[in-house]
């Protein structure tokens, strides 16, 4: 990896304010050791462990295409463009955890029912992409309300979310099924109505003090928006080709207890092989001036078959956060190494950028810094209560040199050789609140303003977006 000069200038100027200001935290460091405690032992069986839990969510998303752009609904048959989108959903989940039987292995199973209610069904707030808006390649359908052929709603729609069988020797679970999974590639996404989940078998092992492991191997995943599964593909390239396996395998080690740091490697069958390396340290004290620092490092490079070319990327973003009593500012850069997209598996959270917003600032060589400001009203008197605002830029994008679609044309990311010095910049501002107590305790709202502004070929383009989010938990057995 080769850090610029402008991340080690901010390196610099931020590990040298955090030393001249910051109390001084415990660096102590922390032997690998073997758990006295087992999971495991500790299990009170199948039926006396068992709970019935869920989350209903209210999503709301008002979308304006700026400079242009349009987006697209059937009036009377014809294709007609519109410059909005309207999407509100109402997402429900209800979860049965078994416990875990006793002895020296336990078996638990988990099961989820999802459940999508579309509040507005008008054929023109549901316009699907038209080319340009953030997320979507042109052409694209609807990503947020599940449409029948032609762009009519479907009212209502149930799924097996979940679905898996656990068990656990000691403290390593083994779960088959369909499952929740979270790591730097292949992470559920929970930024709809309702959250992807993933098919496939994985193992977490806890059995050393301060170093896990996991290994996964999928081959379907379950999308937000829809009732069936689909075969992996990634978010960036034409949406046609797809993957029959993607196994994934990493190690999470805390060294110290102010410092976290995981490597993952993960192959998409016939894609690519991504590796990726993290850590976050954290120094000094909130009270006074603590600071945070983040690096996110992915290596991609095609394999096998490589069925959207050639690839040989890159990536890197580099964090560091302030933080005053109610206080936080961030700053962010990142930068794209490498003549496409720094791309990641659709229906995933598998990009664990810092600039990874409403835009993920992973252009063709693209580099970006945002500013980002937190406000937390606990430390006012209203706890739960949080603000923020960010601004973000990025600039330098080139795609002029891409030739990793020579011989699989239309199976790449086609179109990126017209980006040509592209730029654009984003703006957001956010509240939240998270109830406190009484029976709405951990109900979570969030209402988030965006507006992002980009040059003529950067793919993103220009849009407003407003965005309401009511999560409310609830508890049944």
């Amino acid at each position: 990896m080769k850090l610029s000069s402008t991340a080690l200038l901010a390196l610099a100027i931020s590990s040298v304010t955090a030393t001249a200001y910051a109390e001084s935290q415990s660096q102590a460091f922390t032997p690998v050791t073997v758990k006295e405690k087992s999971a495991q032992s500790a299990a009170t069986g199948f039926v006396e462990g068992q709970s019935i839990s869920g989350t209903t969510r209210n999503w709301y998303a008002n979308e304006q295409l700026k400079r242009g752009g349009q987006f697209a609904y059937k009036k009377n048959g014809i294709s007609t463009d519109t410059d909005r989108r309207i999407n509100w959903v109402q997402g429900t989940i209800i979860k049965y955890n078994s416990g875990f039987t006793e002895g020296p292995v336990g078996i638990s199973t988990e099961v989820a029912a999802y459940n999508a209610i579309a509040l507005d069904r008008d054929r023109k707030d549901l316009a699907s992409n038209n080319g340009g808006a953030p997320g979507t390649r042109p052409g694209a359908g609807n990503n947020r309300t599940l449409t029948e052929e032609g762009g009519d709603a479907v009212g209502q729609w149930s799924k097996l979310g979940l679905a898996n069988v656990k068990a656990r020797v000691s403290n390593t679970t083994l779960t088959a099924g369909r499952q929740n999974f979270s790591s730097p590639m292949v992470d559920v996404i929970g930024n709809r109505a309702l959250p992807s989940s993933f098919e496939g078998v994985s193992l977490h092992s806890e059995e050393l003090e301060n170093l896990s492991f996991d290994v996964g191997t999928f081959d379907r995943n379950s999308p937000r928006t829809e009732q069936s599964q689909r075969k992996f593909r990634t978010e960036y390239a034409n949406g046609i080709v797809e993957t029959d396996h993607v196994h994934t395998a990493g190690i999470t080690y805390t060294p110290f207890a102010s410092l976290t740091t995981s490597l993952w490697a993960t192959q998409a069958e016939d894609i690519w092989n991504q590796y990726y390396f993290g850590a976050s340290h954290v120094l000094g004290d909130s009270s006074i001036l603590s600071l945070t620092t983040g690096l996110n490092y992915y290596k991609t490079q095609e394999e096998g078959k490589a069925l959207i070319g050639n690839i040989d990327n890159d990536t890197y973003s580099l964090s560091f956060g302030l933080t005053h009593q109610a206080h936080s500012l961030t700053f962010s850069y990142q930068e794209i190494n490498g003549d496409e997209y720094f791309d990641y598996l659709h229906e995933t959270n598998g990009i664990y950028l810092a600039n990874s917003l409403l835009s993920d600032f992973n252009g063709p060589n693209e580099k970006s810094f945002q500013v980002a400001y937190g406000l937390n009203m606990a430390e006012y008197g209203v706890p739960g209560l949080k603000f923020n605002i960010y601004s973000a830029r990025g600039w330098g994008i080139d795609g002029t040199h891409y030739k990793g679609n020579e011989g699989v044309a239309g199976k790449g990311y086609d179109g990126i050789q017209a980006q040509d010095g592209e730029h654009h910049q984003e703006y957001g501002i956010g509240a939240a609140y998270a109830v406190q107590s009484g029976p709405l305790k951990a109900t979570a709202i969030r209402a988030t303003y965006t507006t992002h502004r980009a040059s003529e070929n950067q793919a993103d383009g220009s849009i407003n977006e407003f965005r309401l989010v009511t999560t409310i938990p609830f508890n049944i057995l």
